[in-house]
């Protein structure tokens, strides 16, 4: 039986998702240290949140079972968001890179971390 490639797929998808998260929490601070106070708390945060999907990565690569739960809970929240963001006229990004980045990337990552134990053991 040859083993499963997907938990380092879904490694390398999250450490992406991850690396995206860490531009866009690097971004916000010119804007605190220009005056914007509280896109000091939006940067922080969202470094915070970059730093924890590379933990749940890690997590998933090491076959843990509460990083795959907490990783497929985290792309459905992100999934529906950004479906939100793009349904709502507020003025978002709706080019092809706002598509792959928000709704391709949190769709690969749940069907790479989707269960089939038949098929997979790795991912049991």
């Amino acid at each position: 039986m040859r083993e499963s490639s997907r938990p380092e797929a879904a490694f390398v998808l999250l450490l992406l998702q991850s690396l995206l998260w860490m531009g866009a929490g690097m971004s916000a601070i010119p804007f605190a240290i220009a005056g914007e106070t509280a896109m000091a708390a939006l940067g922080v945060a969202t470094l915070l949140l970059a730093v924890g999907t590379c933990l749940i990565g890690i997590g998933v690569l090491w076959g843990r079972r509460w990083a795959r739960r907490t990783a497929m809970i985290l792309e459905a929240f992100c999934l529906a968001g950004s479906l939100l963001l793009l349904a709502l006229p507020v003025g978002a990004n709706h080019g092809l890179v706002a598509w792959m980045v928000n709704v391709g990337l949190p769709i690969a990552l749940l069907v790479v971390l989707r269960k089939s134990a038949a098929r997979d053991p790795a991912l049991t």
